[in-house]
């Protein structure tokens, strides 16, 4: 008990790591102002666009299904695709994509003043 009391001590400074747990770092202030501006949903509904248009979602799809076909319907779960999946899809994300996200993000910065 005299612990937690000392730990906010006006006598004592904190510690660094202290602070770290008190502040937003500046990614979640920036999901934050993408949430609540209504921003964020906007960028995902254009990924989503963007991978459909790109083919990259018809590729993950194919990739799920060679998985399965090679390990066989009922010895794949869905976390075991997931997880050998993921890393294929995010290395696979074509790069005008990730540019065109990247400006967008940019300029809601630059726009919110952040």
């Amino acid at each position: 008990m005299a612990r937690s009391v000392w730990k906010h001590s006006v006598n004592r400074s904190s510690t660094p790591d202290e602070d770290e747990k008190d502040e937003l770092t500046l990614r979640e202030i920036i999901n934050v102002k993408l949430a609540e501006s209504g921003e964020k949903e906007s960028l995902m509904e254009l990924v989503r666009d963007r991978l459909v248009e790109s083919g990259w979602k018809d590729e993950m799809k194919i990739a799920c299904r060679e998985h399965v076909k090679k390990k066989g319907r009922k010895d794949v779960t869905v976390d075991e695709l997931i997880r050998v999946i993921t890393p294929k899809g995010r290395a696979s994300v074509p790069d005008a994509v990730k540019e065109e996200l990247l400006n967008r993000i940019q300029n809601f910065i630059r726009s919110a003043a952040l």
